[in-house]
């Protein structure tokens, strides 16, 4: 019936959750100083770390729900604007309904108390989930909140690497009186969306490998503050609005090795591939050309070293390959995902979705397909693992009809009528649940503990369906699902491509045809008739 009412209304709005689990959540913003740096500062000024949290919450809860644009609300409406730019149809609809926007709102309940899990070993499983460009800690609330639903609790920062329209840093009180504590929280900065070129360049990869350094170290920070959440020592939310955060104390399987979740979206999904890859061979970095760049340099006693292992999930929504594929991280784009280690079980315990605009991207799907093969340098189509002398299973890799690279973010859910009109994307809800439908499989084959998937979003008739913890049909190779297609990483399929030139920046070697509606974050990368760029 909300879902049903949230038609009728002019605001735009999100539908139910589908997990049997209510969501609640909670705004943190946490100051560096009382967190342990894996790796050296990249940014003197930036003074706190800051993320929403999505997580199964006490059903009889009461708490409200939470606006879709954080506070200042005209703060961050004339940043999208200005990030979506003059005559886009995007930021015609913010700048004509900026009012109906202040009301959106996320089908959470703020606040709300965290619910005792019932797993077996009595602890929430844990994703850390990274923004692409013009994303923030509310843009996949959406994704973040179904999986949530389904018995997870999701982190979802918002980086302050110039990649989202903006971002505001609070000042951190320099000592523990009350009235400058109360002051600080409201007290405000801010770092503005940072355009930057998508044709590789030394001055772009020099640009993108900065902002990646801050979004790694941010995400080692993160790492830090859920140990110490789940240690129960305190911390300071400078988020006055938020309640303590004690209650996540004990909650949390953040210390079990290969059991932390990383997720993410195009440039998020790029951050988490560096991260998981910069964190498993850091100890190999002596072994590295000097050329070699390391943009996140873990200490051997930090607890990452031991989390981040084989067996990691990853999931990598539209991964953006440019960001890799920098001259001074080669070294690092040439080594293969911790899975396909000896010992690893190859590519179930990845999950790659793309839109259908980044899978006609070709030049781009060439790059991606070495991502996720076993060794990204070879064009070998080959899974063997040679030290068993068995087959690695090859990686989850899937594409939607008719989607988007809009449609894994809120984007797409809120403003159905205007993916449609620009990029002709079709079926935004039913494309959300297929992406979360895959995710929860790929988690459930790794040993995460997850909620079954109903028979409603199984698409399966009533009658006959029932809530399942297996939804293999989901990770089928022979269209098992209706407009969900799986995709094979053999580079041989992309021979017409060169995605070597490309990433060097030579258009003119990697030209082809293809759709005009391939974007990153809401920047359009290539224009009918024009050359396409890594």
């Amino acid at each position: 019936m909300t879902s049903y009412l949230s038609r009728l209304s002019p605001v735009p709005g999100f539908p139910e959750y589908t997990g049997p689990y209510k969501v609640g959540t909670i705004d943190v913003e946490l100051p560096i100083s009382e967190l342990e740096s894996p790796s050296p500062v990249p940014e003197e000024h930036i003074s706190t770390v800051q993320y929403r949290i999505f997580y199964p919450c006490e059903p009889e809860s009461k708490g409200k729900s939470v606006n879709w644009i954080p506070n200042p609300q005209q703060g961050y409406v004339s940043a999208y604007t200005r990030f979506l730019g003059a005559g886009s149809v995007l930021a015609e609809v913010v700048s004509y309904f900026p009012r109906l926007l202040y009301y959106i709102s996320i089908p959470v309940r703020k606040n709300a108390p965290l619910l005792q899990p019932n797993a077996e070993h009595k602890r929430w499983p844990v994703m850390i989930f990274s923004h692409g460009l013009g994303g923030s800690r509310n843009a996949y609330s959406h994704l973040a909140g179904s999986i949530a639903s389904h018995g997870m609790v999701v982190i979802a920062p918002e980086h302050r690497d110039g990649s989202t329209p903006i971002s505001y840093i609070r000042d951190v009180p320099s000592n523990n009186s009350v009235t400058e504590k109360s002051s600080a929280r409201k007290a405000k900065r801010t770092i503005d969306y940072m355009k930057m070129s998508h044709t590789p360049s030394l001055e772009v990869e020099t640009g993108r490998n900065a902002q990646l350094k801050v979004r790694l170290w941010e995400l080692g920070l993160i790492h830090d503050s859920l140990l110490k959440l789940d240690q129960g020592t305190e911390l300071t939310n400078l988020n006055s609005s938020s309640t303590p955060l004690a209650p996540f104390k004990n909650m949390m399987d953040v210390h079990t090795p290969g059991k932390i979740t990383f997720a993410g979206h195009s440039f998020g999904a790029a951050t988490v591939t560096q991260f998981v890859k910069s964190t498993f061979y850091s100890p190999r970095n002596s072994e590295a050309p000097k050329d070699y760049e390391p943009l996140f340099t873990p200490t051997s006693r930090s607890p990452l070293i031991s989390q981040i292992t084989p067996q990691t999930p990853l999931i990598l929504l539209d991964v953006w390959c440019l960001p890799l594929r920098a001259a001074s991280t080669r070294w690092l784009w040439n080594l293969p995902f911790p899975c396909y280690t000896p010992t690893g079980p190859g590519g179930s315990a990845l999950l790659a979705v793309e839109s259908q605009a980044f899978f006609k991207w070709r030049v781009h799907l060439k790059a991606t397909k070495r991502l996720l093969s076993p060794d990204p340098t070879s064009d070998a189509y080959d899974y063997t693992n040679t030290t068993t002398k068995t087959t690695w299973p090859q990686p989850n890799f899937f594409y939607a009809d008719a989607s988007a690279h809009l449609s894994q973010s809120d984007f797409g859910v809120l403003f159905p009528w205007v993916t449609k009109r620009i990029f002709g994307s079709e079926e935004p809800e039913r494309v959300m649940k297929l992406n979360v439908r895959a995710i929860l499989q790929v988690l459930r084959n790794q040993g995460i503990q997850i909620s079954k998937t109903s028979a409603a979003d199984m698409e399966l008739e009533e009658e006959k369906g029932v809530e399942t913890g297996d939804d293999e049909a989901i990770l089928g190779t022979q269209k098992e699902v209706r407009r969900w297609h799986w995709i094979s990483t053999d580079v041989a399929e992309c021979a017409d491509v060169d995605d070597e030139a490309a990433a060097k920046g030579k258009a003119e070697e990697s030209e082809v045809t293809g759709p005009s509606q391939a974007v990153i974050g809401n920047e359009v990368l290539k224009e009918r008739g024009t050359k396409e760029r890594l």
